[in-house]
């Protein structure tokens, strides 16, 4: 079993568990454009990932975050209230209220479902949380699980900016 004030585990990247963190994984397509970009999910004090994966729907545990690429760990003292329960509450919380939304890629999804937990949770006594601070910081604060999850997340976008300069290189040296 691990406790938030350990170091995460080797093994527990293989179980999925995360606790009291924030996760990301890259979207196909959108995030090889825009690396900052990709699906989240919060995690439970025991590491359960919750996540708003499309209408009306928050799944639990891994279902969306089987190739998990980043996670960004909080720190559970920054808790307005009781710790682990509160922190728990809040995003049991939160996935209550989003399990009745409809999802929308810009304005209400799953970095939305984040910032929601985050807020009822009064993290770091903020009430200001959102889709946008949640992208910038979780994009500094992020550690990717693997050499091969940061791959994932950056070779594509390192290509598609090497293609587009040598292709903007070759029509401008005529």
């Amino acid at each position: 079993m691990m406790n938030y004030h350990g170091d995460f585990l080797k093994g527990d990247r293989k179980n999925g568990r995360y606790p009291y963190c924030v996760v990301w994984t890259p979207i196909p397509i959108l995030s090889w454009v825009l690396p900052f970009i990709g699906h989240m999910g919060i995690c439970t004090s025991s590491g359960i990932i919750r996540d708003f994966a499309g209408s009306y729907f928050v799944s639990v545990s891994v279902a969306v975050f089987i190739y998990l690429s980043t996670y960004w760990k909080l720190d559970v003292d920054k808790v307005c209230g009781s710790g682990a329960a509160t922190w728990d509450k809040a995003v049991h919380d939160a996935s209550e209220e989003y399990k009745c939304r409809p999802h929308n890629l810009c304005l209400d999804n799953c970095h939305s479902h984040v910032a929601m937990a985050l807020n009822l949770m009064r993290y770091d006594n903020s009430t200001s949380w959102n889709m946008v601070n949640l992208c910038g910081l979780s994009l500094i604060h992020g550690k990717h699980v693997s050499w091969a999850a940061f791959l994932k997340t950056w070779l594509p976008f390192f290509m598609l900016c090497g293609v587009l300069g040598t292709f903007i290189l070759t029509f401008n040296l005529h």
